[in-house]
Order: C-alpha cells, then structure tokens, then sequence
C-alpha cells in the first residue's frame, strides 16, 4: 500500500465515521476509484480504533461516569434505578447484536457484501430509510428515558451496518428517531453504543490487515492517527450540526452518491468487485 492511499484512506475514515453515510462504503468506494482495488475490510476495522479514540477522549468524563455508575450499581442498590446505570447497562446489551453477527458472517462481511452493487443499494435505501425517520420521528425523548427495549432495537439497528453502505451511526440515528428519540439523543447514543464493538473488531483484526500487500505497521499508525484527529473534529461538528439542523442533508448525499455509484457500475467505468 502506498503512502497516498493511507493517507487520503485515513482522511476519509475520520471525515465519515460518524456521519450517518458510512465510513466503510467511503473507504471501500474511494480506494476503488482512485487507487484501483479494495483496502479491504480489516484496514477499515482497524483505522476504526483512531475514529474510536477520539469518542473515548471527546466523551471522557460521560464515559468515565457511565462506568463507575455500572460498577457502583453492583454494591449499592440504589444506583440501579438510576437512568445512567441503566443506560450502561444497554450500551453492554446492545453489543451483543453486532458482535455475535459479526462473528458467524465475519467471511460473508469481508468478501461478498463488498460489493459495489450492494453498497449503492444501501447507500439510496438506507438513505431514504434516515429521512423517513427524520420526518415521521416525535424526536420528543431524551437518552436518560431511554428503556431496555429500546436499548436492544437500537444495537440490532447498529449490526446492521456489518453491511458496508449502511452506516454504524445511520442505523442507529434512523432506529432512535423512529422510536421518538432526539436527534442529539440519537446521535450522542450511536457514539457510546460503538464503542465496545468497533474497538473488539479492531484488535481482532490487526493480524490480518498486514497481510498480502496491505499497510506497513508505521503506516498504519499515520492512518489510525490521521483518522483519529480529523475524526475528533467530525464529533465537535456533528453534535453541534444536529441541534439546529435535520439529518436531510445526509439523506440528499447518500442518495446522490449511491446514484452515482449505479451510473458507475452500470456504465463499467468501475468493478463491483
């Protein structure tokens, strides 16, 4: 892998890791165009822990807080009628989904659903499912009223984006707005719900990214902390975007691209794989 390609791969991680318009389409469609081939599934899990280490730093003192609530509620009784010692206990549950998918399709995920006809289908469903949801959502409930049922919608919402062109964020912003969520709640949600899943996948997959002609490990590192700085800014901007603002402007992009992706493709001007 040449330096080029990890470095404009390691921008493209950060600028779309948390907008719901998948970092992982982005990655797969850009190294596909400019570069002629496929990074591959684990370059993208394991520049993931840069975007993932900004959450961890920008949502310190929220993370910090939500983990000695969980572990206090295992000695004091009254802590786990607390709204947060619930909500950490729902950031474990809905794991679950992600992760056990993940591991009985793990060869399905890194091979077929790679491909660019799947992800320009779901770029332009999956779209239109997140204006759907912007339109129809109460988005009158706050995450501290958050309920388990919720919480276990929510992590199946996010496994769904093993399928590149979903979005880990946009499935989870769409399911949250379509159970009467705020938009700040939503999207402030799909960032602690991420965590766990997207930092397991990451180790797990640092042997194989290595492998054929993949990055050198100081390449790697330039790209995970490329993605981490420019993912930190994504953050900031996304959770001040989204308190003024509706999610149509992802909805009208992803749509956009993934019809571009179809002229594309139909044209032969790409390889679906």
């Amino acid at each position: 892998m040449t330096w080029l390609e990890v470095i404009v791969l390691g921008v493209v991680q950060g600028l779309t890791e948390f907008l719901p318009i998948s970092s992982s389409a982005h990655l797969r469609i850009v190294s596909e165009v400019f570069f002629g081939r496929d990074a591959g599934a684990a370059f993208t899990a394991v520049t993931q822990l840069g975007t993932e280490a900004a959450v961890l730093v920008y949502f310190a003192r929220d993370i910090g807080h939500l983990f000695l609530t969980w572990v206090r509620g295992f000695r004091f009784p009254a802590v786990r009628a607390t709204p947060d010692y619930r909500i950490a206990w729902l950031v474990i549950v809905g794991t679950i989904p992600i992760g056990l998918l993940g591991f009985l399709f793990e060869h399905q995920i890194q091979t077929a659903a790679r491909n660019l006809w799947l992800i320009a289908t779901t770029l332009v469903l999956f779209g239109l499912l997140l204006g759907l949801a912007e339109r129809l959502g109460r988005q009158r409930t706050q995450l501290e009223q958050m309920k388990p049922a919720d919480g276990i919608i929510l992590g199946f919402a996010q496994a769904m984006a093993l399928i590149p062109g979903v979005s880990r964020s946009g499935g989870t912003i769409t399911a949250g707005l379509f159970l009467g969520f705020t938009r700040q709640a939503a999207v402030r949600y799909s960032f602690l719900l991420a965590i766990p899943a997207v930092v397991a996948s990451g180790i797990f997959q640092i042997p194989d990214v290595f492998s054929g002609d993949g990055p050198t490990g100081v390449q790697m590192v330039v790209a995970t902390v490329i993605a981490f700085a420019i993912g930190f800014a994504s953050i900031a901007w996304l959770l001040r975007y989204v308190e003024h603002h509706s999610v149509y402007l992802f909805v009208w992009y992803r749509v956009a691209l993934g019809a571009v992706l179809f002229v594309a493709l139909g044209a032969g001007w790409i390889a679906a794989y």
